[in-house]
């Protein structure tokens, strides 16, 4: 054996080797050639078992690595190696037929050899397990965010783009649906509608990606659209193998459907649009699918500017507290007040409606919230410092509060800076949807209930209530959303009326104060009236005013006209 060949075949082969995840790519199969052939083999078998147990039950995988094609009946080398990962693997060279018998130099270059095939085998797995990781989630073993924005730059690559679209999605409330049926059956049920929707797609172009959570996003050929969003909008699962019962889930999701390549679009495009509608859906909460279009792109930009505005706008005192009388249907009077802030800016108000939402998407909303109950807080020491009439305020706070086990105090805190009487305060705060808001609520709850600072429960009747709201927690206030309030009250088999007026006549047998909110007509003042509602408050009275209207509808001891 010609000693230079062996080394370069050996280099050569050493080379393509490192260049190469796999062992029987074509482009090393030339290189393999001439080293196997200065080595005098004929062929090289592989044998994987992934545990001894195996190896001894014969069950396994093979492979060959090169074959001359030459019978091999004579000598053969055997090497058996466990590898890191505890499998075993089996090497067998045999010497090709016709030619001498190996020697020891030989042997040597041939287990040389073995080891070299053996490392590269070991690092060939090792970085299709790192490619497979790195595109795919441990979860539900299915591709992640990764492969997705692999696919939109090959797509974008190639120009095909305009042919798909993408939809962003979320299983509406899969958290319930697990503490419903448990979490194995949950992710079982997950993975049945994952796969219902990846049987519609087609090809590697095609593909469904998990993103975490309950969060899925694909990308598919636009004509496909229709039929997925169809199943997005509910599809029944069977919760077992057994298919004897089935779960209802559905989705809300975001779409981007993406414009011929005129308009020239960068993947992080794709991903920002259609994140952005599916947001946006989220937070109407009464839209199941928003398509992406110019509208939401300047809304986005608004919504920006509004979250990078807000620090100092909050700093130089932009936003103005405006108090909406609460009524007493009995004294015709000014009993209490809502404190409600407008943003003043730039020379003009911004409606709450504007930016609200926008602060509720983090925590910006908490901080508004304080300066609001601060405000409130400095306005009641001052009439009281000037011997003025002082009514309740009643200040709302976000659902993002819940989450702060020192809410109660900040509350008390910011009250007894100013030295205030908790009497004249009343926090308002929203329905809960979560087993884990509800403690939160009723801590804080329970917390302010002990300091004498009143509480109301805001909106009641706007979303699923339960009455254990009302049961487990000691509220002051019951504040009736608008929407039950019925229209007139010439039909007394009307639903709402019946509905509206048992609430009234459970919430004064329970103690709680009961008050009305969005009174627009004298028949609803009327209605109120009869089922002896003792609060209301609406534009029939007064939209909400400025401090220095207020405080004279205060000093004049205002009457309404009822």
């Amino acid at each position: 054996m010609n000693t230079n060949e062996y080394i370069t075949a050996l280099e050569n082969f050493i080379n393509k080797m490192y260049l190469i995840i796999d062992t029987l790519d074509p482009a090393i199969s030339e290189s393999m050639e001439d080293l196997c052939h200065i080595l005098k083999i004929g062929k090289i078998d592989f044998i994987a078992c992934d545990n001894e147990a195996a190896e001894h039950i014969g069950l396994f995988k093979s492979r060959c690595f090169y074959d001359s094609g030459e019978s091999c009946d004579g000598d053969y080398i055997t090497r058996r190696l466990i590898t890191p990962d505890d499998k075993i693997a089996i090497y067998k060279v045999m010497l090709r037929d016709g030619s001498d018998e190996w020697n020891e130099l030989d042997r040597q270059r041939i287990e040389i050899f073995i080891s070299l095939l053996s490392t590269f085998n070991a690092r060939g797995r090792l970085m299709k397990t790192a490619k497979h990781m790195a595109f795919h989630d441990s979860d539900l073993n299915m591709y992640n965010l990764k492969q997705f924005m692999k696919c939109v730059r090959k797509q974008c690559k190639e120009e095909h783009i305009d042919e798909y679209a993408a939809i962003y999605f979320n299983l509406k409330k899969f958290s319930i649906v697990n503490q419903q049926i448990g979490r194995e059956n949950g992710t079982r049920v997950m993975k049945q509608f994952i796969s219902i929707i990846d049987a519609h797609l087609e090809g590697e172009d095609e593909v469904i990606c998990h993103i975490g959570g309950d969060n899925f996003i694909v990308l598919l050929k636009q004509d496909k659209l229709q039929p997925i969003l169809k199943l997005l909008s509910g599809t029944g699962i069977s919760i077992d193998e057994n298919m004897t019962e089935r779960i209802f889930i559905s989705a809300t999701a975001g779409v981007y459907i993406i414009p011929d390549m005129d308009s020239f679009v960068l993947p992080t495009d794709i991903m920002d649009r259609v994140s952005m509608a599916y947001h946006i859906a989220k937070s109407l909460g009464n839209q199941d699918v928003v398509y992406f279009d110019d509208t939401l792109l300047a809304r986005s930009k608004r919504n920006n500017d509004i979250t990078a505005s807000f620090p100092k706008a909050l700093e130089d005192n932009e936003f103005l507290v405006y108090y909406q009388p609460k009524i007493s249907l009995k004294g015709k009077n000014i009993a209490g007040a809502e404190a409600l802030s407008r943003w003043y800016h730039n020379g003009m108000i911004i409606p709450p409606a504007e930016y609200i939402p926008v602060l509720e998407q983090g925590r910006d909303i908490c901080k508004l919230d304080f300066y609001v109950l601060d405000t409130v807080c400095r306005d009641i020491r001052r009439w009281l410092d000037t011997g003025r009439k002082v009514v309740r305020i009643s200040v709302n706070l976000s659902r993002r509060h819940l989450s702060d086990m020192d809410l109660l105090q900040r509350i008390v805190d910011i009250v007894d800076k100013h030295n205030v009487p908790h009497e004249y305060i009343e926090i308002e705060l929203t329905e809960t949807t979560t087993d884990v808001e509800f403690k939160d609520l009723k801590r804080t709850i329970s917390g302010l209930q002990k300091t004498g600072i009143a509480t109301s429960v805001d909106d009641f009747g706007i979303g699923y209530s339960s009455l254990n709201l009302i049961k487990e927690l000691p509220w002051n206030v019951l504040k009736l959303d608008k929407s039950l309030l019925p229209v007139n009250s010439t039909d007394n088999s009307d639903q709402k009326v019946v509905m509206f007026k048992y609430l009234i006549a459970m919430a004064q047998e329970m103690g709680l104060e009961c008050i009305a909110e969005g009174v627009e007509t004298k028949e609803q003042v009327q209605l109120l009236t009869e089922n002896r509602c003792s609060l209301a408050q609406g534009f029939y009275f007064d939209k909400p005013l400025p401090v220095e209207e207020f405080e004279n509808r205060l000093i004049d001891n205002y009457t309404y006209e009822i």
